[in-house]
């Protein structure tokens, strides 16, 4: 479903990817983590045809994003999901209107049944009885779970999260990380996860791949993360030696190793 070929990507002078080649197969969700500043998210914005690259493919079910029309583009979008990390809700409108956005925007379904649709969704991330708060009313984990009610509304094909768990404590988080889980489950869509939930977004993902200097250092299933001696690997999952300060990840030991 999506295949990046030889990605290249600069801003000013910074090269934020080098080279960066990922493929993430049909109906199956990858883990993407690295170093703050490796260019996570903004493979996200470029899988999403928000960022062009300088150089390189990206290929959704086939068709690269870099090279199409405006209106193939367009249609490539209609089919992804995106969550952002904020959770990106309209101040303004309530939470049944702003999931029911993208079906106003997108479809010529009628108002009634956007607003069915709507409630149903809600129903699913367990927001029925908010559907006319406003984000302002709403607690950090509702916020996701609107934001990932208004994603789902469109049953995209492809979901990209961007930090779903960010500024959350770590039940709610965890709770977030089942409820995507679940919702892969009900719609089976290709997805791809940015995280620093290591190693608990393992339980959920089928792959892993690792960001370093601006292409995928190590990429394949959650065992191949959880048996490495990569010092690298290592100390993303925090299981560093004694010596090392073994079972919590030491920032400036980590910070050393990404630098080598």
């Amino acid at each position: 479903m999506i295949l990046i070929e030889n990605l290249y990507k600069k801003f000013g002078a910074n090269q934020v990817f080098k080279g960066l080649s990922l493929r993430v197969p049909d109906g199956k969700v990858i883990a993407l983590i690295g170093g703050s500043g490796s260019g996570k998210s903004v493979l996200l914005k470029h899988i999403a045809g928000l960022i062009r690259a300088d150089r390189g493919r990206i290929l959704l079910d086939g068709k690269d994003m870099n090279s199409i029309n405006s209106r193939d583009l367009a249609a490539l979008r209609s089919r992804i999901g995106f969550l952002f990390q904020g959770g990106a809700l309209f101040d303004s409108m309530t939470v049944l209107e702003n999931v029911a956005f993208p079906l106003h925007e997108k479809t010529k379904l009628s108002a009634d049944r956007i607003e069915q649709r709507a409630l149903e969704e809600l129903d699913h991330v367990g927001l029925s009885g908010s559907e006319y708060k406003y984000p302002s009313q709403l607690s950090g984990g509702m916020v996701k779970r609107a934001a990932l009610a208004r994603a789902l509304i469109t049953d995209p094909e492809i979901m990209l999260f961007d930090e779903p768990t960010t500024g959350l404590d770590p039940v709610t988080g965890l709770s977030i990380l089942r409820l995507i889980d679940s919702c892969r489950r009900r719609l089976s869509f290709t997805g791809i996860i940015v995280t620093h939930e290591i190693p608990r977004v393992f339980d959920f993902v089928d792959r892993v791949a690792l960001i370093k200097d601006g292409v995928v250092y190590t990429e394949g299933g959650t065992e191949v993360f959880l048996t490495s001696e990569d010092p690298l690997i290592k100390a993303f999952l925090g299981t560093l030696s004694d010596e090392e300060d073994q079972g919590e990840q030491n920032p400036s030991k980590f910070d050393e190793v990404v630098k080598r």
